[in-house]
C-alpha cells in the first residue's frame, strides 16, 4: 500500500490491466489508503460503473470524502476488508463484483507520520495501529505480553533469528521503565542483535512483526481473500499486491488452493481428474520494473498476483 507524497500508487498500470476494467463494472478497493488506485479506476469507469472502497484508517476517510465525496459512483466504508462480504451483501453486490483489489501493508503517509509509530526513522509514540481507535497499541502490548509470546511474534511474523534475545531484552528493559517510543524500541533491538545486515536496520524485522500482530494483518488477509472470492461474479478478478514474504505466501497459497478445488484429507484417495476450484490463477506474479523502483524505492518489494472467478 505504498504511495509517496507525490502519490504514485504501486504497480498502477499492472493493476488496471489485471482488473480488466469495464466502464460499467462494479469494483471494490479494499485498501483505499490515499486513493491512488481508486482515482485511476474511477477515471476509467462510465456513468454505470461503481467503485466501493474500504479502509480502517480515519485519515483515509477524510481523503475519500475530500477527493471523491461528490462522485455518485463512489461508495466508502470505514472498516477492515475482513468485513467486506458483510458490506457487499448489505449493498446488494455479493456475487456481482467485477474486481477486488487489495494493496497490502502500510501506506507511505502512515509510515512517514512519526505519530503513528510505524517507523524507527523518526521518533514517535510506539503505537503501530492502522486504526488508532481500536485495539491495543504496540507499547501497551509490549508492556503486558510475556517473554515467550513476544519471542513467538517476532520469530513468526518477523522471521527474526534473534527473536528470543530481543524478547529477553524487552522484558528486562520494561522492569526499569516501559517502552513508549519508536526510538527506544529501535535502540534496544539494535543493542540486542549481534552484527549488522547491509542496508537493513537491525530493528526492521521486529517492527514488522509487532505491526502485523497488533493489526491482525495475516488473519484479516485470510478472511478478506476468502470473502473476496465469494463476492466476485463469474470472470471477476481478484488482484493482490503484497510487500513481504509472509503476505505473498498467504496470497500464493490461497490462490493455488482455490484453483485446485476443495482440499481432501490425505487419507481419502482422489479418483479421476481433480475438480477445478472456484478461482483460476491468471498469469505469473508481477513485480515493479527498474523505472518504477527509481521513482518510488518503496515499491521494490511489491509482488502482484491475480486470480479470476470461474465462469
Amino acid at each position: 500500500m505504498t504511495e509517496s507524497g507525490t502519490h504514485h500508487p504501486v504497480l498502477l498500470n499492472e493493476v488496471l490491466e489485471s482488473l480488466a476494467l469495464r466502464p460499467d463494472g462494479n469494483y471494490l478497493d479494499g485498501t483505499f489508503g490515499r486513493g491512488g488506485h481508486a482515482r485511476a479506476i474511477l477515471e476509467r469507469l462510465g456513468p454505470g460503473g461503481r467503485l466501493y472502497a474500504m479502509d480502517k484508517d480515519p485519515q483515509a476517510v477524510q481523503t475519500a470524502i475530500r477527493r471523491f465525496g461528490e462522485d455518485s459512483r463512489f461508495h466508502f466504508r470505514r472498516a477492515s476488508f475482513a468485513r467486506l462480504e458483510e458490506w457487499m451483501r448489505a449493498m446488494g453486490m455479493a456475487g456481482r463484483l467485477s474486481g477486488v483489489l487489495f494493496d497490502l501493508g502500510v501506506s507511505s503517509p502512515q509510515f512517514d507520520d512519526p505519530q503513528r509509530g510505524f517507523s524507527f526513522q523518526s521518533d514517535g509514540p510506539l503505537d503501530m495501529r492502522m486504526d488508532p481507535d481500536a485495539g491495543v497499541s504496540a507499547a501497551d502490548w509490549l508492556a503486558a505480553a510475556d517473554e515467550k509470546e513476544i519471542a513467538r511474534v517476532i520469530k513468526d511474523y518477523g522471521e527474526e533469528r534473534f527473536a528470543r534475545r530481543i524478547a529477553r531484552a524487552i522484558v528486562s528493559s520494561r522492569v526499569k521503565a516501559p517502552l513508549r517510543t519508536t526510538a527506544q524500541l529501535a535502540e534496544l533491538v539494535a543493542a540486542a542483535v549481534p552484527g549488522r545486515e547491509r542496508h537493513k536496520h537491525p530493528a526492521t524485522r521486529t517492527f514488522q512483526a509487532i505491526r502485523i500482530h497488533i493489526n491482525h494483518e495475516l488473519e484479516d488477509l485470510q478472511a478478506g481473500l476468502r470473502q473476496a472470492a465469494d463476492v466476485l461474479q463469474p470472470r471477476g478478478r481478484l488482484v493482490v499486491i503484497s510487500f513481504h514474504s509472509l503476505e505473498d505466501r498467504c496470497v500464493k497459497h490461497f490462490m493455488r488452493d482455490q484453483s485446485r478445488g476443495e482440499q481432501l484429507p490425505p487419507e481419502i484417495p482422489v479418483r479421476g481428474e481433480p475438480v477445478p476450484g472456484p478461482l483460476r490463477i491468471v498469469g505469473k506474479a508481477r513485480r515493479p520494473g527498474a523505472d518504477e523502483i527509481a521513482r518510488n524505492p518503496r515499491a521494490r518489494s511489491a509482488t502482484l498476483r491475480v486470480a479470476e472467478r470461474a465462469a
